[in-house]
């Protein structure tokens, strides 16, 4: 039995080592090669159990054609691959091109192959003969930004097989890299809320012990920090002086723009809806406010730089309602003292009211509507602005008519 149990043993060690090398070589199997091999090994038992000299031809043909082309899958593919595209970053309708640079590393010739590179929702593929050793070659390739939104490109994948498509192996080659399609924008003055500016930020009427903003002096109490002593008017009203501030904090805007299509009369209307947003919020950076911004599934709280945009050209589509997105904007952005709301004609303004409601009593509140079909207004309706625009180049003057 102990020699029966060994036995067993190393056939099942031979048969797993038999697997192994054999499933590297089945995964390279077209379906159109399974379907060769397959009907190979059925006519080879016709012709074997009944004697059928047809069908021992067709399967010594189908033994042929797997081995000739099998050929040309031998060999290593040793390649180094880099992907560059300039720049990442563009508005919608500038152009990007990139450039694929394909180098040999092997120490044999590399037989010649595809190499695909997905670029969004296509892709281009480059054909390349016979590679010698350290050889080099490198293509040029455009991409399309007709839309805004963030394009992957990569990753390049070498593909290897025969002329008949029995075989194919894929070899990824380098990392996916992302292109920023960013929205069109405008230029806007300056958002000017009526707040003053200190060193730090903005006053509050908020009394602090603390602070930058210098408000006022009062009469010493105990538990006073004694480093706000005014040490000069002490002396002269014979008395203990401290000094008394105000809060300061950061003006933060919060732009929530509605991302569900039924919201709009079109997908352009929810474009323009996007470009309001990147247009306040890069006016927002400008003058120094923190700036954060919400669209459906996507958010970002207290972005800057380019990334701001970055964050609006990943916004899409999404069955996620104003209201939902707006308390999460106010989770993400507690300290928010400016929320704009962007939906299009199909949401009624009650739900507005309750989008904003989502938002602390003190934060400024406005409302823009984007309707192609309406002339441009503005309107107050309780104690929220709403600006009703059709084209992107009406935000600046609605804008400083209604809440500037």
């Amino acid at each position: 039995m102990g020699r029966l149990r060994g036995v067993a043993g190393r056939l099942r060690a031979l048969l797993g080592t038999a697997r192994r090398r054999v499933d590297p070589a089945l995964r390279t199997l077209t379906p159109a090669g399974r379907g060769v091999l397959a009907l190979t090994v059925v006519a080879w038992i016709l012709g074997w159990r009944l004697g059928w000299d047809e069908m021992t031809l067709l399967a010594a043909t189908g033994l042929v054609l797997l081995a000739i082309c099998a050929l040309f899958m031998i060999g290593r593919t040793n390649l180094e691959v880099r992907v560059a595209v300039e720049p990442p970053r563009v508005s919608v309708g500038e152009s990007v091109a990139g450039s694929l640079s394909v180098v040999n590393k092997a120490r044999t010739p590399a037989l010649p192959f595809v190499l695909e590179l997905p670029v969004g929702e296509g892709g281009v593929a480059f054909s390349y003969p016979l590679m010698r050793p350290g050889g080099t070659q490198e293509e040029i390739f455009v991409v399309p930004t007709e839309k805004r939104g963030v394009i992957d490109v990569g990753p390049a994948t070498s593909v290897r097989g025969d002329p008949v498509g029995l075989f194919r192996r894929d070899l990824g080659w380098s990392d996916v890299s992302e292109i920023f399609v960013h929205p069109r924008i405008v230029p806007l003055e300056p958002l000017g809320t009526g707040l003053m500016r200190d060193l730090e930020g903005v006053t509050s009427n908020n009394v602090s012990m603390s602070d930058l903003a210098f408000h006022a002096l009062r009469e010493y109490t105990p538990g006073d920090d004694l480093r706000h002593v005014h040490w000069r008017s002490s002396a002269r009203h014979g008395k203990l002086l401290v000094r008394q501030f105000l809060d300061t904090r950061r003006s933060h805007l919060t732009i929530v723009v509605d991302s569900r299509p039924g919201s709009y009369r079109s997908d352009d209307d929810y474009e323009t809806a996007v470009s309001v947003a990147g247009s306040l919020l890069v006016r927002a950076l400008l003058d120094e406010y923190d700036a954060s911004f919400a669209s459906g599934r996507h958010a970002a709280s207290k972005v800057v730089g380019k990334a701001v945009l970055d964050a609006c050209a990943r916004a899409e589509p999404s069955p996620e309602t104003l209201v939902s997105v707006a308390r999460e904007a106010n989770r993400l952005a507690p300290d928010t003292s400016f929320a704009v709301l962007v939906s299009g004609p199909f949401t009624d303004f009650v739900e507005l009211q309750r989008a904003a409601g989502q938002f602390g009593i003190d934060v400024a509140k406005a409302a823009v509507r984007v309707d192609h079909e309406l002339t441009p207004a503005v309107r107050t309706a309780g104690d929220l602005p709403l600006l009703t625009l059709g084209r992107l180049e009406e935000l600046a003057p609605l804008l400083h008519w209604g809440i500037g």
